[in-house]
This record gives structure tokens, sequence and C-alpha cells, in this order.
């Protein structure tokens, strides 16, 4: 009956969040409905994650954000669970869980307190996943192992304070000199920055090639030559560090190099089209937490008006229909069908699904929820971040919109 509803009344929902509007229709969610089951390890898995993020993680993530600490009990316990290599295949010591299952999880944590999640999946995602899926078997035994725990974190290197959503304007250098590569440049806004021990690496070995021109490392921390910036003072996910990290003829020996030299900018692409869909999750995590804080409050509070009726319908109608979507896109990751549009989408919807469900929360709850504690103002400060990081909002459109040109151009020619 709550698929029905869902189906009959996205078209509704959709005029009431006119910003995420794109790219799904009523024919589009029913086809994904019937696709997002989970089965019987999947839903112990949730469970399991869930118990674990609602008892260690909800009742300090204010707290947490307060003093802008890192959770370093909480994470490795994550990694005791499995969270902290996911998608790692157990002869590396992961998990070796599929993505849905990923996605799961990331969900459970972030609507717990959301700059974990932020941790988890800059660490597996984007961290793990050029080493995971280009590196060769001699560095994914050598290095995946040390990871998973949760007693280490790593971090992604590829952000420049100068080329904001251009992933291809990589100003780092990698030289070549005898051995390995001479690193220069500075890396900028990187999440996990100060507890890594180690980090994925981009850099240009070849300017004249460009964005064909830059290659991917494994960079550990600390090493010679490398240096951090202070930590940034951020509105949301504030329980992670962010920070440059700065080369200065920084050494990494030549068997660091991932994948091949100048194919860099095809692993950055590839590892950010996956890593949508954690944070589409995570997305959906946050609306959540904001949307039972706020369920609570009017039931506890108020007369249950017909403002607050249609509003609490309108909020879980766009999380369950963000759900959906993140879910479908996850599984057909793990079908190994193209993911580039659909991630795109999910990642687009769910975060402007966060940011709104957060503003009507605060709405509901008025005064109270503006209050520190009240753990709305923290999801709409949280929200925030995922529609910048993972490719802005902006971004996904124009990716959407690409992939929409070349489906048509490819149904003309049939």
């Amino acid at each position: 009956t709550k698929l029905i509803l869902l189906d009959s009344l996205l078209q509704e929902t959709m005029l009431k969040f006119p910003r995420i509007n794109q790219g799904i229709g009523r024919r589009g969610l029913s086809s994904m409905i019937s696709s997002v089951d989970l089965n019987q390890d999947q839903r112990e898995f949730q469970k399991k994650v869930r118990e674990f993020a609602q008892e260690e993680l909800r009742p300090i993530a204010d707290q947490l954000d307060k003093e802008k600490r890192f959770p370093w009990d909480q994470v490795k316990k994550m990694g005791d669970l499995g969270l902290m290599g996911v998608e790692v295949d157990r002869e590396y010591g992961g998990a070796g869980l599929d993505g849905l299952s990923y996605v799961i999880g990331m969900e459970e944590i972030s609507r717990a307190c959301a700059g974990t999640g932020t941790i988890m999946t800059a660490h597996n995602s984007i961290f793990m996943g050029p080493i995971k899926e280009f590196g060769t078997d001699h560095q994914k035994r050598d290095i995946l192992p040390q990871f998973v725990s949760g007693e280490r974190v790593g971090c992604f290197l590829l952000s420049e304070p100068g080329n904001g959503s251009d992933a291809g304007a990589a100003s780092t250098t990698a030289r070549e000199v005898d051995g390995g590569f001479s690193i220069n440049g500075t890396k900028a806004w990187i999440t996990n920055s100060w507890e890594a021990s180690g980090g994925s690496l981009f850099a240009t070995t070849n300017r004249k090639e460009k964005h064909r021109g830059i290659s991917c490392f494994f960079v550990p921390f600390p090493s010679d030559g490398l240096s951090l910036g202070a930590k940034e003072t951020k509105m949301g996910i504030r329980c992670t560090s962010t920070a440059n990290v700065i080369f200065e003829d920084c050494f990494l020996p030549e068997e660091n190099l991932i994948g091949k030299k100048g194919q860099g900018f095809k692993i950055a692409m590839q590892i950010l089209d996956a890593g949508r869909i954690p944070i589409a999750a995570q997305g959906v995590g946050i609306a959540s937490d904001a949307y039972q804080r706020a369920l609570d409050y009017v039931m506890k509070n108020s007369s249950y008006s017909q403002y607050e009726q249609e509003t609490l319908a309108e909020m879980e109608i766009a999380i369950e229909t963000a759900r959906i979507l993140t879910y479908r896109a996850a599984k057909m990751k793990d079908e190994g069908k193209p993911i580039g549009k659909i991630a795109a989408m999910a990642k687009l919807y769910a975060s402007e699904v966060a940011t709104t469900v957060t503003h009507s929360a605060i709405q509901l709850m008025g005064e109270t929820g503006l209050n520190f504690g009240s753990g709305v103002e923290r999801n709409y400060r949280d929200a925030r971040i995922t529609e910048i990081y993972e490719g802005t909002s902006e971004i996904q459109k124009v990716v959407i919109a690409g992939h929409i040109k070349k489906e048509y151009q490819a149904n003309m020619l049939c």
C-alpha cells in the first residue's frame, strides 16, 4: 500500500519540490519499486548497523559536532562491523559485501551522525576505490589490509585551491626522478586529512597532455615533504577534519603509481561516479533523521494541523522516493551496468531532498528546531555539503544532460 501511495502521489510531490523534479517520472519510479527489496543478509546487516548507529553515534552526534571531535572509538567499532572495508574483498581483509549493503550502511550511519558518514564514505569510496579497482594484486595486498579494521583511515587528494569542479585542471605535479616521482603542489578541502595514514593522490605527470597527463598514486602519511594546513572551520560535518595537504619535493617510489601513467583522470571519474551513490544514501539518512525528529515533536506538542499533515506526508514521500532511486543505483552498480546517469540522478535528488526536508523539519519545530541539541539544526547544516562534494548539484545536472543527449542520439540512429 505504501508503494502504491508513493507511485500515485509522485507527480504531486514533484510539484512541491520544484528543484528536484528532473530525471524521474511516474514510469521511472514504478519500474524501480519492484527492484529494491532487500535480501535476508542485507536486512540483517541493516539491523546490525542501525542498532550500532542509534546506540553509539546518535547520542553523541551533537557533542562531536560541537567539539569538532573525530570519533576514533566509534570508527574502530565500525571496522569491527565491516563498515571500513565494505566492498573490499575478503582476501584483502574486507567485508566483501555488495554496493547495496554499502549504501544501507551509509544511510544508517549518516542518519545517526552525518559527519561520521562522511568519514566512512571518504575512506571507502574515494580513498580505497582507486586501489581496489586499479591497483595491482601486490598493491592491494600491501595497502588494503592496513585500512579495513578502523584503526587507520585514508583520504582522497584531488581538489585544489583553484580548480573547483574541474578535476582535469591538476596543477600539482609528479616529476619523474630516479626511482620514482617528486610531488609538488597543494590539495584543498581534504576530508580525513589530519587523521589519515594514506591517500589516493592525483598529480600531473605530463602537462602537455592536460587531463590525459594526470596520474594516480598512493601516498603514505606521514611522508617527507608532506605537510598539513590548518583545519577548516566548517558549517557542517564538523567531526571530520578538512584541511589543505601540501607537497614540497615529496618523493614517491615507482611502485606507488596506481594504474598506468596518464590514467589518473579516468580513475578519478570512475571513482567519483560510484562515490555519488553513497553520498545519495547520506542525504537519505540525514533527511530520515530530521523527519523522525519533526514527527516526534509534532505528535507530542501540537494538534496535528492540516499544514503539519501535508508537510510530513511530502517529507516522507520525498525521502522514500530518494531511497528507491539510491538503492536502484546501487543495484545497477552491483549488476555491472553503466551508472553514470543514475548515480548523478540519485546524488542530485537525494541531496536536495536532504536540504528541503531538514528545512521543513525546522519549520515544523519552530524555535525548538533552531536550538543546539534539537538535532535538526545539525541535520540542516550537515545536509548542505551533500550538494557540494562528489560534484555539485549543478555538475550533476550537466552529467545527466550529457547522458540524455547521448541516449537521444543513439536512439535516433536506431
